[in-house]
């Protein structure tokens, strides 16, 4: 059990339980500010998870804290059906309902007008909403195919703009073609435009690739091995270790005179943790997963539970994702094993060009194996395009074992739900490797 200290809203923050030594007293977070052009930024970013776990409610505390918050486009089309009463889920069905049967998927298309609506309408009443002196971004992942690669992600980059987001972070792919499909926004050269990377060698080719738009990135977000959800690594990513990536990225900007603020973002778990990158010339931490117990997520509070009972032994990096990369999970996600059938004529974000998924696959290999069956089980793929719509997949970092130990156990055996305040102060504040438990609630 780490340390404690108690936080009191509206008393003056944070309160040891008991006197601590001088020795005790160690540089903080708040202690630097992360300068990105004209603004000057509390160094927390809360970073991107979708679908819509990274809610607008939670990417706003971040910036009314004055730090940065990220809001996913992850889905965006079903997640408007869900916050804005759009019926765009509805209607591709209804358009591609004939072709549920079947295993071809290559005739099922985006309308490109859903897409840029949906996107508008997310990041436009997520910015009418946004106040105080940080900034809210939104994590665009390449991965998301949408079985027209470049037509969909173009829309989505160029909305997203439009729509006055503060600033994008290119994830989950190279994004080696990103900033050519923005270069004509007028917003290109003025919105915060940020990519992650797992290795100098995937920055150097970033760089390479868009060299020809004249434009840098504003921030690198170096993900290590322990991060939630999808990794830049292949199965031996416990070879890797985050510190030794930073440094590397650190020592490549130096020789190539680039002073582009890094953000190293995986297993970052308390604000001493944050403080020592930031010490060694980090511009701002990434952090997420003690935001995923935080009353302004979007996971379902059951699912939270879950995350706070979560042993280590709890956790794996598997090959389940369609997309290629490997996924941490909890072992006891109900996608694990599910043999639904696909839902591409509702979702289909993962098709890729040729209206393919490594789910469909799998699905119909189980088909023909098990000919009658009514239901049936695919182990080595899942649909995570319906499981994670559905908050079935729990995706989840490393150090979600730990998250009990940032609040109080209640009466009835459940864990206290915090708030993204307190969980972003206590980042911001905290010194000496603590943790800061909330005030205690009823249950």
């Amino acid at each position: 059990m780490l340390p404690v200290l108690r936080y009191r809203a509206g008393a003056g923050g944070f309160m040891e339980e008991a006197p601590q030594s001088g020795d005790d007293m160690t540089i903080k977070v708040d202690d630097f500010r992360l300068k990105l052009g004209q603004h000057e930024l509390v160094p927390i970013m809360i970073g991107g998870m979708g679908v819509d776990i990274s809610t607008a409610d939670l990417a706003l505390e971040a910036a009314r804290l004055g730090g940065v918050g990220h809001i996913s486009d992850a889905m965006l089309p079903t997640v408007s059906d869900r916050r804005y009463d759009t019926g765009f889920v509805k209607e591709k069905l209804q358009q591609y309902k004939y072709n549920i049967e079947s295993s071809d998927k290559t005739s099922i298309k985006f309308d490109l007008g859903h897409i840029a609506e949906s996107t508008r309408l997310h990041v436009s009443k997520t910015m009418e909403r946004k106040r105080g002196s940080g900034m809210v971004f939104i994590n665009i992942m390449e991965k998301l195919t949408m079985n027209a690669p470049r037509d969909t992600l173009r829309v989505r980059l160029h909305e997203a703009l439009s729509a006055g987001i503060d600033g994008i972070t290119l994830a989950a792919g190279l994004h080696l073609g990103s900033f050519t499909l923005m270069e004509d926004h007028p917003r290109f050269r003025d919105a915060k435009l940020g990519i992650i990377v797992s290795s100098v060698r995937a920055l150097q080719l970033f760089l390479r690739k868009n060299t020809k738009t004249n434009r840098l990135p504003d921030f690198i977000v170096v993900e290590g091995p322990l991060a939630g959800g999808h990794l830049g690594f292949g199965m031996d990513w416990a070879q890797y270790d985050l510190r030794t990536i930073t440094n590397e990225i650190h020592a490549f900007l130096k020789a190539e005179n680039l002073g582009i603020p890094v953000i190293p973002a995986g297993g970052i778990f308390t604000g001493s943790d944050a403080a020592g990158y930031l010490q060694e010339g980090a511009g701002a931490v990434q952090v997420a997963t003690r935001f995923t117990v935080a009353k302004e997520c979007g996971l379902p509070p059951e699912v939270q539970q879950e995350y706070f009972k979560a042993s280590e032994d709890d956790i794996e990096v598997n090959g389940t994702s369609p997309t290629g990369y490997p996924m941490r999970m909890l072992k006891n996600s109900p996608s694990t094993g599910s043999g639904i059938r696909p839902g591409c004529e509702s979702y289909g974000y993962l098709l890729d060009a040729n209206g393919r998924c490594d789910y469909i696959d799998a699905y119909n290999r189980e088909i023909a194996a098990h000919p009658g069956e009514k239901k049936i089980a695919v182990y080595d793929k899942t649909c995570l395009c319906t499981h994670m719509r559905n908050f079935k997949c729990w995706t989840c970092g490393q150090t979600t074992s730990r998250l009990k130990d940032t609040t109080n156990k209640l009466a009835d055996g459940s864990y206290q739900l915090l708030s993204a305040e307190h969980v972003f102060k206590d980042y911001q504040f905290s010194t000496g490797n603590k943790i800061a438990l909330p005030e205690s609630s009823a249950n």
